[in-house]
């Protein structure tokens, strides 16, 4: 995947004459005139620090598209007097890295290291992956691996122990505005757009620099004679794409982000992630089904009807589809972050489980077992049970938990909706029986 200011092995450069993008006359000549990851460049820096002791080691950049990944790699190399060597993952083979590595065996002979640049390194497999560990520990080269995905479930973990991961920042909209002033001072004139429509262009990069001057590119072609306000803009150029990969990092990042602001009842915010997911391609169908977790996980007994709020909006998308059957999904969104909390259920269910695994083995209580045989009748199967329709407030207070164990405590309410008032019965319950047993 292409970068910002992407640098591509030296050739003979240009013809004279030659048009060149806007992004290509940008591209900084040092590791300073690099916008926005200041916090690796700078001396307290990682990257900052290597460069001062003079040791560089192998790094994965890991950061959205548009950032800079292949800018550093190749201003660092300038910088170090390494060979810059780069390669992409999609269209590298096993045949191809050999040939690489034995250019930097030789190069090393001679006396000079090589900067191997691995662009989309996660698209390498296992065995692919591999092959960098040899000469990344004998040497022969200093990998730097540039990725949009997490590195922790995409590489090697072999990889990462002899590699730093550094993550890059997306661009925010004043490192984008300072990229908009560079570049109009390359062009020699300010773009022909007014304040508003210029924040809206900031905002259609979507973070990502190279985008940016390539819209900054198509505005300047119009030669307008006046300032363009918002709307016009907007009339003229999309938006760009939002970086969303439904089986990636986005896909995580972005539905967490729904389900804990679900959590933290915020209903505004958890639109917003809902709305970005349905914008970014994602099915309904999957945001039907966390939103019924959501329910039962988060809200559980607090607000029973939670649950069948969600399953209604579910089953309503089904009948509707889209676009109209979404509204019912955001309906159960709003329900559910303004909802009382509880995970009470959800941890005694964990707790109840994890008590199960311990004590697996351990009959009921005889008096509880039934008895349909004479034989078992002999055994004493239900001997002593205690009808509890016949007792006193319909409730015998009998004890239900294997002999010998513990009387276990799994489910404890909250003091907040609904299991307020199930907090009461608890309570009372608990009472009563110790009044029976003791009795």
């Amino acid at each position: 995947m292409a970068d910002l200011f992407d640098l591509q092995p030296q050739d003979d450069g240009p013809t004279p004459g030659t048009p060149r993008p806007l992004a290509d006359r940008l591209r900084p000549r040092r590791l300073s005139e690099v916008i926005g990851q200041d916090h690796l460049l700078g001396p307290d820096g990682p990257i900052g620090a290597m460069l001062a002791s003079g040791a560089l080691s192998s790094m994965i950049l890991w950061g959205p598209p548009g950032v800079g990944k292949t800018t550093i790699a190749r201003l660092l190399a300038d910088e170090t007097k390494l060979h810059f060597e780069q390669i992409s993952a999609i269209f590298t083979g096993v045949q191809d890295l050999r040939k690489v590595f034995e250019a930097a065996k030789l190069r090393r002979r001679q006396g000079r290291g090589t900067l191997l640049f691995v662009d989309e390194i996660h698209r390498f497999n296992k065995a692919q992956q591999d092959g960098f560990l040899p000469h990344m520990e004998d040497g022969t080269i200093v990998l730097v691996g540039a990725t949009t995905e997490n590195p922790s479930f995409e590489l090697n973990a072999a990889v990462l122990s002899r590699a730093q991961v550094l993550t890059l920042h997306r661009l925010t909209l004043a490192d984008l505005e300072m990229l908009a002033q560079r570049a109009e001072k390359e062009l020699g004139r300010r773009l022909p757009l007014d304040g508003p429509a210029r924040e809206a262009l900031l905002e259609m990069a979507d973070g990502d620099g190279r985008a940016l001057l390539n819209l900054i590119e198509q505005v300047v072609s119009w030669n307008l004679k006046a300032p363009l306000d918002a709307k016009g803009l907007g009339a003229r150029l999309r938006r760009r794409a939002a970086n969303y990969d439904k089986s990636g990092d986005g896909h995580y990042n972005l539905i967490s982000a729904l389900h804990k602001s679900v959590r933290g009842s915020d209903p505004d915010a958890a639109l917003y992630w809902f709305a970005r997911m349905l914008e970014g391609g994602e099915d309904p169908r999957f945001l039907a089904r966390r939103i019924t977790r959501m329910a039962v996980e988060d809200i559980g007994l607090a607000d029973p009807q939670a649950h069948r709020v969600s399953l209604d909006a579910w089953e309503t998308y089904e009948r509707l589809g889209s676009p109209e059957g979404e509204l019912a999904l955001a309906q159960a969104v709003i329900y559910l972050a303004l909802a009382p909390k509880s995970n009470a259920g959800y941890a005694a269910y964990k707790a109840a489980r994890e008590a199960a695994r311990r004590t697996g083995s351990l009959a009921p209580p005889m008096h509880i077992l039934n008895a349909p045989t004479r034989l078992m009748k002999e055994q004493g199967f239900g001997t002593g049970y205690q009808y509890d329709h016949d007792a006193e407030d319909a409730f015998s207070g009998q004890e239900y938990f294997p002999e010998g164990m513990k009387r276990g405590v799994y489910y404890v309410p909250v003091d907040r909706g609904f299991e307020r008032d199930l907090r009461k019965r608890v309570d009372f319950f608990a009472g009563l029986r110790a009044k029976r047993q003791k009795g």
